[in-house]
């Protein structure tokens, strides 16, 4: 199997706030959209992050077209955790874990986009 790019599609209510979310705070550009769709790229990451909106038709298969978040974590491995989570929270973002760190060397923090999604930021301590 030769894989070329991977994709995480979610869905939500609002697909241009957490776009904007992902492209004000994380550094995603717009790939592609279209009514009810948005398709993100990074320019340091091979993995595409797209919003669908809840309930979109053209989502397959339609029973589990419901919204994405519950237990979901966005999660980013940083080299400086403790100046992006001072940026992000600065720029408005809502905290839900100010940075901390684990006792096995994972330092993190949360921030929530408007749809709810849970947004991570990590860096291993050594």
């Amino acid at each position: 199997m030769n894989i070329t790019q991977t994709a995480i599609s979610l869905n939500v209510a609002d697909v241009a706030a957490s776009a904007d979310f992902a492209k004000t705070h994380f550094g995603y550009q717009e790939a592609m959209a279209a009514e009810g769709f948005v398709s993100l790229q990074h320019p340091d990451v091979a993995t595409n992050l797209i919003f669908l909106a809840t309930g979109l038709g053209t989502f397959k298969p339609a029973e589990i077209a419901g919204a994405a978040g519950q237990g979901l974590l966005l999660v980013f491995v940083v080299d400086d955790l403790d100046e992006q989570f001072a940026r992000i929270e600065a720029a408005g973002a809502r905290v839900i874990t100010p940075p901390e760190t684990e006792p096995w060397g994972e330092r993190y923090c949360q921030f929530a986009d408007p749809n709810g999604l849970v947004w991570q930021l990590v860096q291993w301590m050594q």
